[in-house]
């Protein structure tokens, strides 16, 4: 009879009658009260009333009712803690038990029981099993620790845990070696600078030994492990290499990814034109495509990593493209991901082949898929130069079977075609112009006003088809409106005397009966240039536009790496690091690919150009003390900045936009707009009377940066914080320090005050610090030239520098110091105010300022309150430039001053905050938006100190 019985009772008094059953004398009966209770609990029934008859029956030589037991306590220990510690003399029995199935039992179930109370008490028998003749509960412990350590981590490292396993990664049984690699793996992501695994040649060469013998689950835990070492040349990757290739041809299809993540690192070490490399690159493909016979839902695991082992090293599937071809029953998550791969596989050799292929998917059922395989074939067009006349004619021939979808897609895509291949293809725009009437979606209506715009000379009737869109303008998207705009201003550029009129219409309906933003700054661009300066605007309106790149959807190439060493993970599912997904993600290690051989590049695809080699130096970081400001290591704390040479004059947009607009749009936005003469051509100019909405910025957001008030006023001076008792004499024997921090000329210094209190001389004085958060240490010994006697006091100024050694400290600007004299060392700790470590060049630029506010995460946005403050904004302004905290630019909206302002830490990281001052309100607004976030609070704390002072 099956165990079904037992969940089909529903009988009241029933916890009455189970509780009578466990207390039975006989064995059979104990057991069948012990599953009903079991099945209670399964379905939800509360049964916690019967714990201490449950426990009752652990007393027992049964394995099955033993194991029936352990799971109810494993339930129920929680909520019933004081209980729970009944059991622990079982378990402490049951370590000891000669059976080792029991002495596992009672050490899994030790590790599940999440209840602080009785951890210490589970520690002696752990210990005993984690030396444990017998493998099995040796293993089974291994895991119990890293349980362990999740509850208590302290209690842990205390008894010497770690340290066994360590040596267990040494035991003779290989599942044990990897049951410890897990369980130190598990330890070490939640605490990422422990260097608990430290892994050696000594310690790869046992695990690749056990990788041969151990469980799937286990090889995968080993293989894992391996991706984290860095070999210390190409001989030792290649021999790492050698002995991990043969887990390719595993049935597990995660073992399989793990193998494939370790050969990609290492094989970044080896030189490429070893023989080796080019053999290690023909077995990586088979077992990739053997992956792709499984279910559907391993085909888009598989799909989804080999995306990124393409984009990384397209030889490997080089000469695979078939198997990517789609199959009528692949369900549309995985066609789609075939198709992306066929794109970034296709060249010249295949191209045919994969345009066959394309076409046909164009005639399929699926809407989704269809349109993909049309964005498909354009970018093909756009990656191999060679087939672009083939796709443009497959292109056209879509477009004649006249189906709407089909259709718009195509036309977006020749779009993309036309910027990559300029007076190549334009003599099918005719054949696009007959389509017009058909396009309801707004990228394709957007697409091809750009298409008119840009070849209206080439176009008879183009202003009537202009003018036919902007019948409904009011009902467009802003897409469309846009892409209007623009392009009735090239038309108009193109040819002035026949369109002026619809040109005055468009930008009347973008100024002045829009409440669109974007589309007025752009409307009034536009007048502005056309009103004041007609060749300007011509040599910026209808400037050379730069070719789109071959592939605008490749990963980045840092993030790729980072991807690379997540092969197998759902991060390489979601193509976002684990960061972006895992909640508190605090031991989240940002990974890197090692250095490739031989030279510093990393290695391309031929079809990607440089892309994939940029990689910039890291960034000055703060490591974490435990595991605290652990991601401001791998950030890049920089504003962006632009690299490279400028662009030539030629490309005049950028120039002319400069040069027309005088450093913004203060004057556009703020003075009269029609100040220039008229055009030649009849062209009046804007309307006196500009909407009222105007008169205040509209976006109110930070867009609206380029028509704010210019100049901030010279600083009032420095505010430095007033000196404060750092150590009392009756801590120090008499000695009394008081000091401050300050900052001259770029220079940070620690003022002191020595007071000797005491009846004895003081002398030889030195002073040293503890790591801390910003590096700070002394520049130069404490100069104190004379003995300090009694009731005697004495200045003295010690020079900082920021390239001490670095740890997080709690708070962050908290300062450990010790000093030392001819009596005694004496400790202490001080707080400096962050604004110490402001740099004099933290003034941003405004174009940067806000690139880098919207590239910010919001996230990582706080937003405080100032209170009691009475300065107006000037004031405020002037008195925080003292600090280095620069005004970049200021605006006022409905009364309220709002400050945009940047400052420079001294190890790179930039802050930037926008401060909102409402006159007669004393109560001050800031939002601070920082790549680290955790100096959010203390620039807060600085800010109040100032303003206040």
């Amino acid at each position: 009879m099956t165990d079904s019985k037992y969940f089909t009772t529903t009988k009241k008094g029933e916890i009455f009658e189970l509780k009578a059953e466990l207390n039975s004398d006989k064995k059979e009966k104990k057991k069948e009260a012990v599953k009903k209770v079991i099945a209670s609990m399964t379905v939800g029934k509360d049964v916690s009333a019967l714990f201490p008859d449950v426990v009752n029956c652990m007393q027992t030589d049964n394995l099955e009712l033993k194991k029936l037991v352990y799971l109810y306590l494993m339930n129920y220990a929680k909520s019933q803690p004081d209980m729970a510690i009944m059991a622990v003399n079982t378990f402490v029995k049951d370590c000891e038990d000669p059976n080792p199935l029991i002495r596992a039992l009672a050490v899994r179930t030790m590790g599940c029981i999440r209840v602080d109370k009785i951890t210490e008490y589970l520690c002696e028998p752990l210990r005993k099993c984690l030396k444990d003749e017998d493998p099995y509960v040796r293993k089974t412990a291994a895991v119990c620790v890293a349980k362990l350590h999740d509850i208590n981590a302290q209690l842990v490292e205390d008894q010497g845990f770690l340290d066994t396993l360590k040596d267990l990664i040494s035991d003779s049984n290989p599942m044990v070696v990897a049951n410890a690699v897990a369980a130190l793996s598990e330890i070490a992501e939640s605490h990422p600078n422990s260097n608990l695994l430290d892994l050696n040649p000594q310690t790869i060469n046992k695990l690749l030994t056990a990788l041969n013998e151990c469980t799937e689950w286990g090889q995968i835990f080993i293989l894992d492990c391996l991706a984290n070492y860095t070999p210390r040349d190409d001989r030792e990757s290649q021999s790492i290499c050698e002995r991990v290739t043969p887990r390719l041809s595993h049935a597990n299809s995660a073992v399989v990814l793990s193998a494939v993540k370790v050969l990609m690192k290492f094989m970044e070490m080896l030189p490429k034109d070893l023989d080796y490399y080019g053999t290690l690159l023909k077995k990586l493909a088979p077992p990739l495509v053997t992956l792709l016979s499984a279910e559907p839902e391993l085909q888009y695991v598989a799909l989804r990593n080999i995306n990124l082992i393409v984009q990384r090293r397209p030889e490997i599937l080089k000469h695979e493209m078939k198997v990517f071809f789609v199959k009528y029953n692949d369900p549309i998550y995985v066609k789609l991901e075939k198709l992306d791969i066929m794109i970034r596989l296709a060249s010249q050799a295949n191209i045919a082949q994969v345009l066959a292929e394309l076409k046909e998917y164009a005639t399929e059922v699926d809407v989704d898929f269809v349109r993909k395989a049309v964005r498909a074939i354009g970018r093909c067009a756009i990656k191999v130069e060679q087939s672009a006349e083939r796709c443009v004619s497959t292109l056209l021939d879509l477009i004649q079977t006249k189906v709407n979808y089909v259709v718009q897609e195509a036309i977006v895509v020749i779009k993309d075609i036309f910027r990559k291949y300029p007076n190549k293809y334009e003599s099918v725009i005719a054949t696009l112009c007959e389509n017009l009437d058909s396009l309801d979606e707004p990228e394709a209506r957007a697409a091809m006003i750009w298409i008119v715009g840009e070849y209206a000379e080439r176009i008879d009737n183009a202003d009537e088809l202009l003018e036919s869109f902007l019948e409904g303008f009011h009902d467009e998207s802003t897409q469309v409106q846009l892409q209007l705009l623009t392009a009735i201003v090239k038309l108009f550029l193109k040819k002035p005397t026949e369109t002026q009129e619809l040109v005055q219409q468009v930008l009347s309906l973008a100024t002045q009966d829009s409440d669109n933003p974007d589309l007025r700054d752009r409307g009034y661009i536009y007048w502005r240039l056309l009103s004041t300066d007609p060749v300007a605007a011509k040599e910026v309106v209808l400037a050379e536009k730069p070719l789109i790149s071959e592939e605008t959807d490749l990963i980045e190439p840092t993030l790729l790496e980072e991807l690379i060493c997540h092969i197998g993970t759902l991060a390489s599912v979601y193509h976002k690091p684990p960061s972006a997904f895992v909640e508190g993600s605090r031991g989240v290690q940002h990974k890197r690919l090692p250095g490739s051989a031989g030279s510093g590049e990393s290695v391309e695809s031929p079809d990607t150009g440089s892309a994939a080699g940029v990689s910039e130096a890291p960034p000055a970081v703060i490591p974490s003390q435990g595991d605290l400001l652990e991601d401001l290591l791998n950030l890049d704390l920089t504003p962006p900045t632009t690299t490279g040479p400028p662009p030539p004059a030629s490309s005049g947009m950028q120039m002319g936009a400069m040069d027309l607009l005088g450093g913004g749009l203060d004057s556009l936005l703020g003075g009269d707009l029609g100040g220039g003469p008229a055009m030649g051509t009849g062209f009046g100019a804007p309307p006196a009377a500009m909407p009222a909405s105007f008169n205040v910025p509209v976006s109110g957001g930070l867009d609206d940066l380029f028509d704010l008030g210019g100049g901030v006023g010279m600083p009032m001076g420095v505010f430095n914080p007033p000196k404060t008792v750092w150590l009392p004499a009756m801590k120090a024997k008499g000695l009394e320090i008081s000091g401050t921090f300050v900052r001259r000329a770029g220079v940070i210094q620690m003022e002191m005050t020595l007071t000797n209190k005491a009846m004895s001389v003081m002398t030889d004085f030195a002073i040293q610090f503890n790591r801390n958060s910003f590096g700070l240490a002394p520049a130069g010994p404490l100069q104190v030239l004379t003995p300090l006697s009694p009731n005697q006091s004495i200045e003295a100024a010690l020079p900082l520098s920021t390239v001490g050694p670095v740890m997080k400290m709690e708070p962050l600007n908290n300062l450990q110091v010790a000093v030392k004299n001819n009596i005694d060392v004496f400790y202490f700790s001080c707080q400096y105010p962050i604004s110490m470590l402001f740099a004099e060049d933290g003034k941003m630029e405004r174009q940067v300022f806000l690139a880098t506010w919207k590239d910010i995460p919001n996230d990582n946005e706080s937003q405080f309150q100032i209170k009691d403050c009475h300065l107006n904004s000037d004031a405020a302004s002037n008195k925080l430039q003292g600090s280095n905290i620069f005004t970049i630019a200021k605006r006022t909206v409905e009364g309220q001053d709002m400050l945009y302002q940047s400052m420079k830490l001294t190890n790179g990281i930039w802050v930037l905050a926008e401060l909102r001052v409402q006159a007669g309100n004393p109560n001050y607004t800031i939002s601070l938006k920082c790549r680290a976030p955790e100096v959010s609070q203390c620039v807060f704390q600085n800010y109040e100190m100032v303003l206040k002072n």
